[in-house]
């Protein structure tokens, strides 16, 4: 295939411009093409301007191929006025602007996973609970799954005795993180998805997008999911592009079922199915 064709299942997702498209595109199947090339599209023939539309991924290194592609299509010009980043860069750019509104400061620091063990370990030296019998490195595991689900300590429920003290670690470390204005990975899209659902400054958020365009959606968990169809609650132009065979972050809380069930959540999306593999070889395609 030529730099510059399109096969006409790519051609199809490419030229969608209104509602939610939903794109199944296995490995080496130009999954990433048809998000540039629709962004170009997009741009080029519908006249939507580049800072009205958000990409997101998952690495910064898909996200620096994408922004690289997108300046040879469309110009660096308009490519810079684009929003492309991952999911965690994205909502931390939100949150320095509108986090107020959910109690973050603007300065906010970011916590690392040795920052977050050490603030465990000091919330469970106050509740006079043993490392030992509580390993720092579990509790912040359960930390993570619970707001990975979109459950802060209030939300969450204690099925038993290990669970309550789960429960009241997470309440400590969350009041020790905002007491020194600081969040972790996961809050960052925890908090923008609530500041999107619960606050008047959620509104402005919204109008800043006409398009939002997701690359491996099948490694979304419940709050990055929340946080997009949030985003989109106005319009629904969301693209997802993903393989429901392909997820490996179901460690970090990736949920297969929100690619599996997006055609539930948007019953009238385009679907769009990428079926020619241009990365491997005919034997290799036919083995798999």
């Amino acid at each position: 295939m030529s730099d510059d064709s399109l096969n006409e299942p790519q051609a199809s997702a490419v030229a969608h411009t209104a509602g939610p498209l939903l794109v199944f595109a296995g490995a080496g199947s130009g999954k990433t093409r048809v998000i540039t090339y629709r962004i170009a599209n997009l741009v080029a023939c519908a006249r939507v301007p580049p800072w009205r539309i958000l990409a997101v991924t998952f690495t910064n290194k898909a996200a620096g191929e994408m922004r690289s592609r997108l300046q040879k299509l469309c110009g660096p010009e308009v490519a810079r006025s684009l929003w492309v980043g991952t999911f965690h860069a994205t909502c931390a750019k939100l949150l320095r602007a509108h986090g107020t509104a959910v109690g973050v400061q603007p300065n906010f620091v970011i916590y690392d996973a040795s920052d977050q063990k050490a603030v465990v370990s000091r919330a469970l030296k106050d509740l006079d609970l043993d490392e030992k019998r509580f390993p720092p490195r579990a509790v912040l595991a359960a930390i993570h799954k619970h707001k990975q689900e979109g459950r802060g300590p209030d939300e969450a429920a204690a099925h038993s005795y290990l669970d309550d003290i789960a429960l009241k670690v997470f309440r400590a470390y969350e009041q020790r993180l905002r007491a020194a204005n600081a969040v972790d990975f996961e809050d960052l899209i925890l908090l923008v998805a609530r500041l999107l659902d619960k606050t008047a400054e959620g509104d402005r958020i919204r109008r800043r997008y006409d398009y939002v365009l997701v690359d491996e959606f099948q490694d979304t968990n419940a709050t990055q999911y929340k946080f997009l169809r949030e985003l989109v609650r106005d319009h629904s132009n969301l693209c997802v592009v993903g393989d429901d065979d392909q997820s490996i972050y179901r460690w970090r809380g990736a949920d297969v079922r929100n690619i599996r069930g997006f055609r539930r959540d948007y019953p009238g999306a385009t679907v769009v199915k990428l079926e020619q593999n241009y990365r491997s070889s005919k034997r290799i395609v036919a083995a798999a």
